[in-house]
């Protein structure tokens, strides 16, 4: 038997930062998303040995243990780790679950895509689908959440977990004490087809650490300009779906851009001069508005740009030192199955 289950990764348009504590706790948070067809993968090969063993394909990391105990967190592979002692906690009722493990993303750590978040989500799944765990989406997400944020003690908001779950365009409200609600957007496809093709991924070539950048935006949250920051980008959040619901594609610029220079006010460390020059050089070359995807600092640049000049501004970005993606939505969240 062998169990395979896949999680897309997510852009983040608007109001990213807000899902995280306290803010989200204090003010109420809100995020607009949609899920693309990029993914991170996990391949569970049920076994005899009495052995639990990770290898994650895409970073050549490779973690082997008896099965059936908790396992040390240190060290490679956290995110499996976790996720193996969480449900040998809490589903396990006295089996060793000896496995073999496999994944791989379409994307880097540290992308701005939601990737580890993501890797969770595909992860639980597996499991999910190998030992019929009867969890609903809202279930599922919390608990994704919670093996990465408390069990792994790692910074970070709440939105990538859901929206790798429930997949699709979603604006997401969260409030205290871990309330979320997932209010799906039915977009006509018009809209979805316009705004696909007027969107390029630009990856900077720089990873980086979502969780410092995280902890550094929590500790200015104190601050007033980076409250202020915080308002807005929920602000342009809330304005931004009425613009896609719309098909104001203006209006949807204006708010990338927007929330952009907001997300900026919230820490120091969101820009640097290499993305600035980055953002000029995309603006000159008929680029309508970009931000960062993701916690900032790096990763991957989310672009909005005129359909008629999307093949001139990919050829410009191709000559640069980054990487130009073109991706497509999708609508459908994680997904498992069996082969016999």
């Amino acid at each position: 038997m062998i169990i395979r289950s896949k999680a897309p990764l997510r852009l983040g348009f608007a109001g990213g930062g807000t899902d995280v504590s306290p803010y989200c706790d204090t003010y109420g948070g809100v995020v607009l998303n949609c899920t693309i067809d990029l993914y991170a993968y996990c391949t569970i090969e049920p076994t005899d040995d009495g052995m639990v063993e990770f290898y994650a394909a895409d970073r050549d990391e490779r973690f082997v243990a008896p099965a059936g105990q908790p396992l040390p967190l240190e060290g490679v592979l956290p995110l499996h780790k976790g996720m193996y002692n969480r449900i040998l906690r809490d589903f396990g009722a006295g089996r060793t679950l000896s496995l073999r493990m496999t994944t791989y993303s379409d994307a880097p750590a540290g992308s701005g895509l939601g990737s580890s978040s993501t890797m969770v989500v595909a992860i639980l799944k597996a499991y999910m689908e190998w030992l019929n765990l009867p969890l609903g989406e809202y279930d599922m997400a919390s608990l994704a959440y919670q093996v990465e944020r408390e069990d792994l003690g790692l910074s970070g908001g709440k939105q990538d977990q859901y929206a790798a779950t429930f997949g699709g365009f979603n604006y997401m409200e969260f409030f205290d004490q871990q309330r979320v609600i997932v209010n799906p957007l039915r977009l006509k496809n018009w809209i979805k087809n316009e705004l696909e093709n007027s969107l390029v991924l630009y990856y900077t070539g720089t990873s980086r650490d979502s969780a410092k950048i995280i902890d550094e935006q929590v500790r200015c949250q104190k601050d007033e300009k980076s409250l202020e920051g915080m308002h807005e980008l929920k602000r342009q959040a809330s304005l931004m779906k009425e613009a896609i619901l719309k098909g104001n594609f203006d209006g949807f610029a204006d708010c990338l851009r927007d929330g952009w220079e907001a997300k900026k006010k919230t820490s120091s460390v969101i820009s640097n001069p290499k993305i600035d020059q980055m953002y000029q050089f995309i603006m000159e070359n008929g680029g309508k508005a970009a931000k960062i995807s993701g916690a900032g600092g790096g990763g991957f640049m989310m672009i909005v740009c005129d359909p008629k000049r999307r093949f001139e501004l990919v050829q410009k970005l191709k000559e640069t030192d980054g990487q130009v993606l073109v991706t497509s939505f999708t609508e459908r969240g994680t997904q498992a199955w069996t082969l016999y």
